[in-house]
């Protein structure tokens, strides 16, 4: 079983080093980055080593840690370089190492052998069997896969040893099915992306539907090392962090190394509040379940779902009138420096229009989000101003109460007031 009183990880994504930063800032536990190679998410825009040491830095200062994903398929070719990768990676303190092919972890072992290894979901964790097989290889950490119900998850810890911790996916977008091999430029355009001559169909967009789900559309991601599809729905379990604990899971994952800086702080202060107010009071927790839904809710999201969880998912659980994202609330800015007592103004980064005279709100990092009228804003050459219309525009702003770099601000969209 899992150790007694181990509070519950909160695992974040982060696609770059500013989203490192908020993940910290907004209360992750441990976040997931990719490097430069090895990783699954291409679109990313990772790490190279230099970004990683100074991502980790920030990173332990705050008492978070850092895994590193080296998940893909190996090829023959991808194996040079890659021992002497993971002794660069080890040397700037990252924590642990997600892998999921057997060749990879064989490397890792040898280069690195005090490192701690998390195996994959990639690797199709859905029993026990291979989770016991991964620990006697020397694996820590099992991530299962996205198909399995709280009770098998629950018969996976009873029968894998106590320091096997277990990690599962908790919120975002549901990854169903993997692809090895890249199809789509060689079968649309007949030019073979393995010697030099893709068209990147990976960039169109696509849909997969099937004939008895008329109205159900999955999005198709590809890229140099496979196919990904998605479901429609994104996954959500804030509200059942008692089912979790009890299935023995130990580290919450937060899809989203590809999305934006606001999706990360919104969703990772959520669960903070969520797993926080659990483990002090369980009656705390269940009363603000609709105030956990209505916060991951202001991040880009489609309609939520438990997937897998309970129980394989039947037609009415999946069935769809749109895939469309729900979107409502914008993010228009970030704090770049802290509230200036005697002035009133803090720094800002525009990251949607707004104007004098709007209702916004402040979501800082740390406490409860609140609302303001914007009264004033000055733009860098010293004039007032009634709007920040242009992109990333840095704007000073009149605040009445104190502001931090990297809080950030909201608004719901004008067609939905």
């Amino acid at each position: 079983m899992m150790q007694k009183n181990k509070k519950l990880e909160l695992l974040a994504p982060a696609g770059d080093l500013e989203k490192l930063k908020i993940a910290v800032l907004y209360g992750a536990d441990a976040v997931y980055i990719g490097g430069e190679a090895y990783g699954l998410r291409a679109k990313a825009k990772n790490f190279d080593i230099d970004t990683m040491a100074e991502g980790v830095k920030f990173a332990h200062e705050h008492g978070v840690k850092v895994y590193v994903t080296a998940n893909i398929f190996a090829h023959n070719m991808d194996f040079e370089g890659m021992a002497e990768y993971f002794k660069a990676v080890e040397s700037i303190g990252v924590d642990a190492l997600i892998i999921s092919d057997l060749g990879v972890f064989s490397v890792a072992k040898e280069a690195v052998p005090n490192m701690e290894i998390h195996v994959s979901t990639q690797a199709n964790n859905t029993n026990y069997k291979s989770a016991q097989m991964w620990y006697k290889l020397g694996a820590q950490r099992v991530v299962v896969a996205r198909e399995l119900s709280m009770r098998e998850i629950r018969e996976v810890r009873d029968n894998i040893p106590e320091d096997m911790e277990i990690e599962a996916f908790v919120h975002g977008a549901m990854c169903i099915s993997y692809s090895g091999r890249c199809l789509l430029s060689n079968y649309m355009t007949g030019r073979d992306s393995n010697k030099g001559e893709c068209a990147h169909p990976c960039r169109w967009k696509y849909y997969l539907v099937e004939e008895n789900r008329p109205g159900e559309y999955m999005p198709i991601e590809e890229n140099e090392r496979g196919t990904y599809i998605y479901n429609s729905k994104d996954l959500c379990m804030i509200e059942h962090l008692p089912d979790i604990e009890a299935a023995g899971i130990y580290s919450l994952k937060i899809e989203g190394r590809i999305k934006t800086p606001f999706y990360v702080g919104t969703v990772v202060k959520a669960y903070r509040q969520a797993i926080d107010d659990y483990h002090k009071d369980p009656e705390l927790y269940k009363k603000r379940i609709p105030y956990y839904l209505a916060e991951v809710s202001k991040a880009s999201h489609r309609e939520y779902t438990t997937a897998f969880y309970y129980g394989k998912p039947d037609g009415n659980q999946q069935v769809y009138t749109n895939n469309s994202y729900i979107r409502e609330y914008d993010f228009i800015g970030m704090v770049q420096e802290d509230w200036d007592a005697e002035t009133g103004y803090a720094l800002i980064e525009q990251r949607n229009k707004f104007s004098v005279g709007e209702e916004i709100e402040v979501m800082p990092a740390k406490g409860d989000s609140y609302s303001m009228v914007v009264t004033e804003l000055i733009n860098m050459n010293g004039e007032k101003v009634e709007s920040a219309p242009h992109p990333q525009e840095m704007l000073k702003m009149k605040f009445d109460k104190p502001v931090h770099k990297f809080d950030m601000l909201r608004k719901i969209p004008a067609d939905l007031k």
